[in-house]
C-alpha cells in the first residue's frame, strides 16, 4: 500500500565477489519509455522494517559501519536480519527507489523518489558483468536472457554521460593501487579511484554517486533533517608543497587562483600525470594532501566530486548507519510531508518529485517530527564519523600485518623499489607490484640512514632528497633502487630494508637550497 510496483521493470543486481542469492542493498532497472529512458537506483528498505531504537537498531548505531577485516565480516546488522530485507534474485523486496528520467545523452530531465517495491531478475558478480560487456559473438551465457544482455550493453552510455558530467564540474579520480572502499562510491579517501574496478564497477559507481547527489539536492529542497556527507579542501600550504615536489620530479603544476585550492586545480594534475613515468609518485603527492570527510548535519562542498553544497551517503543501507538514518527522514515525509502552506490552500507541490524544488516556503513536517530528527543526527553525527575512521584504521591495521607477514619469509631476499617519501631519518621504499608474493599491494619498508654507510648524508627538506656529502650520491622522491629486506617487526608493522643500488646522482653545487644537515650514523 502506498508503494510503487516496479516489479515488472528488468532489475540487475551487481556484488564484488558473489553470485546467487547474497542478499545485497541496491539494484539498477533501464526502461526505455517513449523519447526517454527511466534509470532506477533501489535500495533496501531497512527503515521500514527496522523500529528506531529497537535492540538491533541501537547495536547497528553502536557498531555504525560493517567492518571488513580479510576474510573476517563485522556486520552492521545480523545476518539473519540481512537475508529477510536486502535484495535476492525472484523474490518481492521493500525499496526505496531514486527513478531518474533521462534523455538519450544521459542528461537527467526530472527525478522522483519513491517507497517501491522491487523483484531482482538477476544477480552476478562484476567479474561476471564485466564477461559480458566484453563478449564476442561466440561468447553464450547460459541462464542469462537476451533482456539482461541488452540491459548491461546499455549501462556504458549512461555511466560515461555521468563521469563526463562530473569531470566538468571539476571532480577527478586518483590512480592508486589499492584501495579501502566497500560501497562502490567515492571511498573513505573522498575521492573516486577508478583503478580499483573494472569496467562494469565503474559504471555503478557513477550510478551510485548521482543517487546519492540526487538524494542530497531533494532532502536540500525539502528543508528536512539529513546528514550530509562532507569533504573539506586540502590545505593550500600541504598542495603548494605538493607542487614544490612535483617541481622537482621536472613536472610543472599551478594553481588557477594562488590563494584557493579548488578540485578543478587537481582534476588537472591528474590529466598531467596521465602519461608521466612519475605518476605513482605524483598521485601520492596527491592523496597526502586530501583531508578526512566527515558527517554533519549542515550541507558542505565535498571537494573530491567537486560538489559545492550537499552530498549524501544513501547507497549502502545495509552496512552503514547514515544511510539508514536518511532513509528514517524519507519514511517521514512520505507518511507526514505537507505538500502545501495550509490545509485552505489549492496550490500544491509533490512532495517525492523534483518539480517541487524551490516552491516549498513552509516547514514540510510537524515541528515534533521535525525535532526530533534534528536532535538523532546532531548525535549521531560525530559519533558515526568516528565509527567510520574507526573501521579504516582496523582495516589498514590489518592489512600492515599481512604485508609485514608476507615480508618475515622472505627476510634477506632483494627486491625492485621505489622512492616513495624521504625524510632525515631514512627513505621509503615501495616495493614493486610482482614481487610480493602474497601480500597486499603498495607494501612500503624504511631505509633507515644507518644503512648508508657509504657517506655522510645530508637531508635537503624542500627537495625530499638524502646527498651524500663526498660522493655526492643521492637518494630522493622518485628514485629507483634495489633493496634488500633486513628485518621485519610484525607487530609494529615496520619493515627493515639495506640498499643494495640506485639512487642518482645529486648535482655538484649540492642544489644550494640553504636547508639542509647532515647525518652521521657509525
Amino acid at each position: 500500500v502506498g508503494r510503487v510496483d516496479l516489479r515488472e521493470a528488468l532489475t540487475l543486481a551487481f556484488s564484488a565477489n558473489h553470485e546467487g542469492d547474497t542478499p545485497i542493498d541496491r539494484a539498477i532497472s533501464l526502461q526505455h519509455q517513449g523519447n526517454l529512458w527511466q534509470l532506477g537506483i533501489h535500495f533496501a528498505d531497512i527503515a521500514h522494517h527496522l523500529p528506531a531504537d529497537s535492540p538491533v537498531d541501537r547495536e547497528a548505531l553502536r557498531r555504525g559501519t560493517t567492518i571488513y577485516l580479510g576474510d573476517l565480516v563485522l556486520p552492521m546488522l545480523p545476518e539473519n536480519y540481512r537475508d529477510r530485507v536486502g535484495f535476492v534474485p525472484d523474490t518481492d523486496r521493500l525499496a526505496i527507489s531514486v527513478l531518474l528520467k533521462l534523455n538519450d545523452v544521459g542528461d537527467i530531465i526530472e527525478y522522483e523518489i519513491q517507497p517501491t517495491v522491487v523483484r531482482v531478475d538477476c544477480q552476478m558478480s562484476y567479474d561476471r558483468g564485466q564477461e559480458i560487456l566484453d563478449r564476442t559473438e561466440e561468447s553464450t551465457f547460459e541462464g542469462i536472457s537476451n533482456a539482461v544482455l541488452d540491459a548491461i550493453d546499455q549501462l556504458p552510455m549512461f555511466g560515461q554521460a555521468f563521469r563526463d558530467d562530473r569531470y566538468q564540474r571539476g571532480s577527478f579520480d586518483l590512480n592508486l593501487p589499492d584501495s579501502s572502499g566497500h560501497f562502490d562510491d567515492e571511498q573513505p579517501l573522498g575521492a573516486v579511484v577508478l583503478s580499483s574496478f573494472n569496467d562494469i564497477q565503474a559504471i555503478v559507481c557513477e550510478i551510485v554517486l548521482l543517487a546519492n547527489q540526487c538524494v542530497a539536492k531533494h532532502l536540500q529542497a525539502l528543508d528536512v533533517p539529513a546528514l550530509y556527507c562532507v569533504h573539506p579542501s586540502p590545505d593550500l600550504a600541504d598542495v603548494q608543497e605538493a607542487i614544490k615536489l612535483a617541481g622537482n620530479l621536472g613536472v610543472e603544476l599551478w594553481l588557477e587562483d594562488e590563494e584557493t585550492v579548488d578540485p578543478s586545480d587537481f582534476k588537472q594534475f591528474v590529466d598531467q600525470f596521465d602519461e608521466l613515468d612519475d605518476e605513482k609518485i605524483l598521485t601520492y603527492l596527491l592523496e597526502s594532501t586530501l583531508k578526512n570527510s566527515y558527517y554533519s548535519t549542515q550541507s558542505g562542498p565535498h571537494f573530491g566530486l567537486a560538489i559545492e553544497n550537499g552530498y549524501t551517503h544513501f547507497n549502502a543501507p545495509l552496512h552503514r548507519y547514515p544511510d539508514l538514518l536518511l532513509q528514517r527522514t524519507l519514511h517521514q515525509v512520505f507518511a507526514e510531508g505537507r505538500d502545501r502552506r495550509t490545509t485552505r490552500s489549492k496550490d500544491s507541490v509533490n512532495l517525492r518529485h523534483s518539480s517541487c524544488h524551490g516552491k516549498i516556503s513552509w516547514n514540510v513536517l510537524p515541528p515534533d517530527i521535525h525535532q526530533e530528527l534534528e536532535s538523532r543526527f546532531a548525535v549521531a553525527a560525530v559519533r558515526l564519523t568516528e565509527r567510520e575512521r574507526l573501521a579504516v584504521e582496523a582495516e589498514d591495521d590489518l592489512e600492515g600485518l599481512q604485508k609485514a607477514g608476507a615480508m618475515m619469509q622472505r627476510t634477506g631476499e632483494v627486491f625492485q623499489g621505489l622512492i616513495t617519501g624521504v625524510q632525515s631519518y631514512g627513505f621509503f621504499v615501495e616495493i614493486e607490484s610482482g614481487q610480493q608474493g602474497e601480500a597486499p599491494s603498495r607494501l612500503e619498508g624504511l631505509v633507515h640512514v644507518s644503512s648508508l654507510k657509504d657517506d655522510w648524508y645530508e637531508y635537503r627538506s624542500r627537495q625530499q632528497t638524502l646527498v651524500g656529502r663526498k660522493n655526492r650520491k643521492q637518494f630522493r622522491l622518485g628514485d629507483r633502487v634495489e633493496v634488500q629486506v633486513k628485518s621485519v617487526d610484525y607487530y609494529r608493522q615496520q619493515i627493515d630494508l639495506a640498499p643494495v643500488s640506485g639512487g642518482s646522482n645529486a648535482e655538484s653545487n649540492g642544489g644550494g637550497d640553504g636547508d639542509g644537515f647532515e647525518v652521521e650514523f657509525e
